[in-house]
């Protein structure tokens, strides 16, 4: 556990190598990293978290202290704990989004970004307000039915209850602005874009971010939905394993 402000962060490092941070979706844990903590630990050095509200981290109960700005600040506390000072920051869905604000925040911090089955935000103000929407709904779906609302997914983990998923929900996963977006074309580190070819709600973004990240790497899994790590592993971790391979 890392203590940051009173907030108890769980993680796990793993291997000895090259660092390389991995975060987790929303209403996943770290625990979706596995098959690639088993591949990959051998030649890196691999640091998963589970973020606030979620798994075994702790759950605050004030909203305030949600936020992607927490996340990344989480982020770098983790990297100080383990006394890295670059390492390759990859993400799954919102992880995929937390990896590009750190990115935003710590670009010296960066080796390289992994961004998974993720999007970059939303210039348009309209459709911002719409994410939040439906982060909104999905908030109140974990007030009124607690972890009966996670669903089904590969990649949804164990959570000690709902109500730091809502918080999450109503902070972490919702958008302020159009800096995430506006930042990609300025992304100078390798960039890996993957997302499985079924996953519809982000191969436009992906497509984008793809464009917009100069000399970005563009991986279309087929055969796989949203957590492409687990329902493809041994593609994914292909696709992985060679971006790894040329970063310098």
């Amino acid at each position: 556990m890392l203590e940051r402000d009173g907030v108890h962060i769980h993680y796990e490092e793993h291997g000895e190598g090259p660092a390389i941070l991995l975060s987790h979706g929303f209403c996943a844990t770290l625990r979706m990293w596995q098959g690639q903590v088993a591949v990959f630990g051998g030649d890196y050095r691999i640091i998963t978290w589970d973020m606030r509200g979620h798994g075994q981290t702790d759950s605050p109960t004030e909203l305030a202290q949600y936020s992607a700005a927490e996340a990344v600040e989480d982020m770098a506390a983790l990297l100080d704990e383990c006394g890295i000072e670059r390492a390759i920051v990859g993400g799954h869905s919102l992880g995929g989004y937390l990896s590009l604000e750190f990115h935003l925040a710590y670009p010296e911090r960066v080796r390289a970004l992994m961004l998974f089955n993720t999007g970059p935000g939303y210039k348009n103000d309209q459709s911002r307000e719409a994410w939040n929407e439906t982060a909104e709904a999905r908030a109140r779906a974990f007030d009124e039915k607690g972890l009966d609302a996670l669903g089904v997914s590969p990649e949804i983990g164990e959570h000690r209850g709902a109500e730091g998923l809502a918080h999450a929900a109503r902070g972490t996963l919702k958008q302020v602005d159009s800096r995430v977006i506006k930042s990609l074309p300025e992304i100078a580190v390798p960039t890996l874009a993957l997302v499985g070819d079924k996953d519809r709600g982000y191969l436009a973004g992906t497509s984008y971010m793809a464009a917009k990240i100069p000399g970005a790497v563009h991986v279309v899994i087929p055969d796989a939905g949203h957590a492409t790590n687990i329902q493809q592993p041994e593609a994914f971790n292909k696709a992985v394993r060679t971006f790894l391979a040329g970063i310098a």
